[in-house]
Formats: C-alpha cells, sequence, structure tokens
C-alpha cells in the first residue's frame, strides 16, 4: 500500500505540473475531474503539493476538495 502511496502521488504531482505547462503553452489540457480522480484515489497530497509548487488551480473553487481529500486520507493511513 505505501508503494501504491508513493506512487501516485509522485504521478500526481507531475501531471499537474504537465496540465501547468499545458496552461502556460495555450495546449491541450488534462480535464479538471482526471485531476480530482487522481486525488481521490490515492494521490491527494501529490496533487496539494503540485497546486502549491506550480500554483496552479488555487483559484478555482473546485479544487478547495483536494485538502479535504488529503485529510480523509490521513485520517483513513491513520486509522488502519
Amino acid at each position: 500500500m505505501i508503494y501504491y502511496l508513493i506512487t501516485i502521488n509522485i504521478i500526481t504531482f507531475i501531471i499537474y505540473g504537465i496540465d501547468k505547462y499545458k496552461s502556460i503553452k495555450h495546449k491541450y489540457r488534462i480535464s479538471e475531474n482526471t485531476l480530482i480522480i487522481l486525488a481521490l484515489i490515492g494521490g491527494a497530497l501529490g496533487a496539494f503539493l503540485g497546486m502549491i509548487s506550480f500554483h496552479h488551480k488555487t483559484k478555482k473553487k473546485k479544487f478547495i476538495i483536494i485538502p479535504i481529500i488529503m485529510l480523509i486520507w490521513v485520517y483513513i493511513l491513520i486509522n488502519f
């Protein structure tokens, strides 16, 4: 499980960086739903760090859910 979480968080962080790069270059983007799903399946920390590091999706109201998902994952990991 720990290897899965490390891998999905690294992948999610990289994908947030790629989407930010595509945003700057006005290229085809990764959907917001995909970005949120990556957080839901375990990449919440990577998503949160990607948002902060790349200043990406920080003003979108929809993405306020990312820190909440991260807290839920922390709760799950502590209690299971």
